[in-house]
């Protein structure tokens, strides 16, 4: 650590070294999300690479309801940094699980377990800042269901809690991320639904903070509106997210939609994504969207996307 020469002409006086003078150094994170760049830059002020319904992973081609073909390891090997995930209570066994409509058809585990894979990953990569974004859509308890799988798992020693529990943070008032990793408090924890309340700080309201256009599309032109929105924050004081998720009607009915597996080369490729992203671009306060929901992340281009729209290198 440097020193001005008057500190240093103080230590020699002193008789003491910086440690023995108690002058601890602090370590910085000088590589964020796997660029030097992203250090200073506010949370709220980049794109990160997501992953739609992340544990819903088969390659089984009879599997209609899967979303992704690999799993969660080899989703954040790719760049995904924001993990989507649909809960539900399994009444096999009254715990929380991550399923996709219904556990009976697709089950994707219990959160607990999803958690510990994740921590894992975190554990070995100690400058990535992460999201997830999970709907609750029973309204499971946040003290009794939520806080015990964060807890079991230990996710709870890294999620960050807003400077002011239970209020919006606005888009502009975000850390940075060099300074969420250096605080050690670098997982990012939205629910859709239930954590208004604040009972959990570590859990908050997703619509508060992010706003979405439509979801379940079927349109690959990806037409963008302001569809879900809550809370006192204007749109430009929300960060935002684009379902880049195409659907297909299951036999031309509207009420089965089923991912558009065949078509996700090109609705993952940078053309696609970029067109939707500029779309939102004009509600979004003419910012870059937070965060791009896709599913098969694995197939195209969604991190080359993301390094775009963030003005890195391709």
């Amino acid at each position: 650590m440097l020193f001005s020469a008057l500190a240093a002409a103080t230590l020699a006086l002193l008789g003491s070294s910086p440690a023995q003078a108690g002058v601890i150094p602090q370590k910085r994170a000088t590589v964020c999300n796997g660029h030097a760049e992203l250090c200073n830059r506010s949370y709220g002020n980049v794109t990160y690479f997501g992953s739609h319904d992340s544990f819903a992973f088969s390659k089984d081609p009879l599997a209609l309801a899967a979303d992704q073909n690999v799993d969660i390891p080899t989703q954040l090997g790719l760049g995904v940094r924001m993990l989507q995930a649909q809960s539900h209570k399994n009444d096999l066994d009254g715990e929380i699980h991550f399923c996709h409509t219904s556990c009976l058809l697709f089950d994707g585990g219990k959160v607990v377990d999803y958690l510990k894979t994740v921590k894992t990953f975190l554990d070995a990569n100690p400058n990535e800042v992460l999201t997830f974004i999970f709907t609750n859509p029973e309204g499971l308890d946040l003290k009794t269901v939520w806080a015990p799988a964060f807890e079991q798992s230990g996710m709870d020693k890294l999620a960050f809690v807003p400077p002011k529990p239970g209020t919006p943070v606005k888009q502009s008032e975000w850390p940075t991320l060099g300074e969420m990793i250096d605080s050690g408090k670098r997982v990012v924890v939205f629910l859709d639904a239930g954590a208004d309340s604040g009972a959990v700080p570590y859990l908050m309201p997703e619509f508060q903070m992010i706003w979405e256009p439509p979801f379940s599309v079927t349109d690959p032109n990806f037409p963008c509106k302001v569809d879900r929105i809550a809370g006192p924050l204007s749109t430009e004081d929300h960060m935002y997210m684009i379902n880049h998720n195409l659907n297909t009607a299951l036999f031309g009915d509207d009420d089965l939609l089923v991912p558009a597996k065949s078509k996700a080369k090109t609705t993952n490729a940078v053309p696609s994504i970029l067109a939707n992203a500029n779309g939102c671009t004009p509600i979004g306060g003419n910012r870059a969207p937070s965060f791009l929901l896709l599913d098969f992340v694995d197939v195209g281009e969604g991190q080359k996307a993301a390094n775009l729209l963030n003005g890195l290198p391709a």
